[in-house]
């Protein structure tokens, strides 16, 4: 009888937490707000800021895996690179209409992570690490060895993308491709939001933490390691189709490993397990990026490495985890 209230009290107490982390706060609609300053304040640098929204959506689909259901992976920029080829390739194909091409690249990218996800689940630790690179490397190059299918080192042009609903344009300013790729962060990051803040997300945060002990409360960790590993392969093909619809090229560096190392990169500087983190941490690394290439083309990412290291060192939970930290401190006193 105690055991049974026990029981009905922890589960009380979890539906209260999610709750109040499904609330959102006043900080959160300010952050959403300011990503659209942009169109008004720096509308030179709107490419830039759509390509800051792919990085954002693809960090995020990595964050569900790592952050909170603990999946390490160096080879997610295959789930990005056959989603920017599959909405290429259907738009040679003849059909340019950007909606059904991100439907169709998102679909193509989820069913390969479901179909390797077999694999994943059933490794750990540095078997997992080179699992997820060898996937990556062996997808490079058999997309480098099918030249006559993805134009090889040559890349692939893609034909312009439709307007969006037949009325808006891509036009060469940006104003489209960012309120495009900003539109589809705001729709995926509310799917995460969701999921995240459910049992499901709770039995991902318990198969993080120990995942020996979920079998011992009836928890089938393989079954969810499976449905979020798929979920976020097909949101990093989301991603991807948005890189290959809004520049019209792709080229074999989608797949590359650079590109899977500098969406860890973004993670542990924004903070992994927070959502927001992967926009955080793509805004910072962009912008970084592109003010530091300026400066010096062949080195910056020297200074990439050394704000890395300031983060990993000072700041081991990342900026938001930092930022978190203060507020929590100033709430006390």
């Amino acid at each position: 009888m105690n055991q049974a209230m026990s029981a009905n009290a922890n589960v009380d107490t979890a539906r209260q937490w999610l709750k109040r982390q499904s609330r959102w706060s006043p900080f959160e609609i300010v952050f959403w707000l300011a990503l659209l300053l942009p169109f008004f304040l720096f509308p030179t640098y709107l490419p830039l800021a759509s390509q800051i929204a792919i990085a954002a959506l693809f960090a995020l689909s990595v964050d569900l895996i790592l952050g909170y259901a603990g999946i390490i992976t160096l080879g997610h920029a295959m789930f990005f690179g056959l989603g920017a080829y599959a909405a290429a390739l259907l738009a040679k194909a003849g059909w340019s209409e950007p909606l059904t091409g991100l439907l169709f690249a998102g679909v193509f990218a989820g069913l390969i992570g479901f179909i390797t996800s077999f694999m994943i689940v059933r490794v750990q630790h540095l078997a997992l690490l080179m699992i997820t690179l060898g996937l990556g490397v062996l997808t490079l190059e058999l997309a480098n060895a099918m030249s006559w299918l993805t134009g090889g080192t040559d890349g692939l042009r893609v034909p312009r993308t439709w307007p969006i609903f037949n009325y808006f344009r891509f036009d060469l300013w940006g104003y489209t491709s960012y309120g495009y790729t900003l539109a589809v962060l705001f729709i995926c990051f509310l799917l995460s939001r969701l999921l995240v803040n459910s049992s499901f997300g709770l039995a991902l945060r318990g198969i993080r933490e120990n995942v020996k002990r979920m079998p011992a409360i009836g928890s089938d960790h393989h079954r969810h390691l499976q449905k979020i590993y798929t979920i976020s392969a097909a949101m990093a093909g989301l991603a991807g189709a948005l890189l290959a619809q809004t520049t019209s090229t792709v080229a074999l560096d989608v797949l590359s490993f650079t590109r899977s190392a500098d969406v860890i990169v973004m993670l542990v500087l924004g903070g992994t397990g927070r959502l927001y983190g992967a926009i955080v941490g793509a805004i910072i690394f962009l912008v970084a990026r592109d003010q530091l290439a300026g400066i010096n083309p062949q080195y910056w990412y020297f200074w990439i490495g050394l704000l890395l290291m300031v983060v990993v060192l000072f700041m081991p939970k990342g900026i938001l985890g930092f930022l978190s930290r203060l507020a929590g401190r100033r709430d006390n006193d």
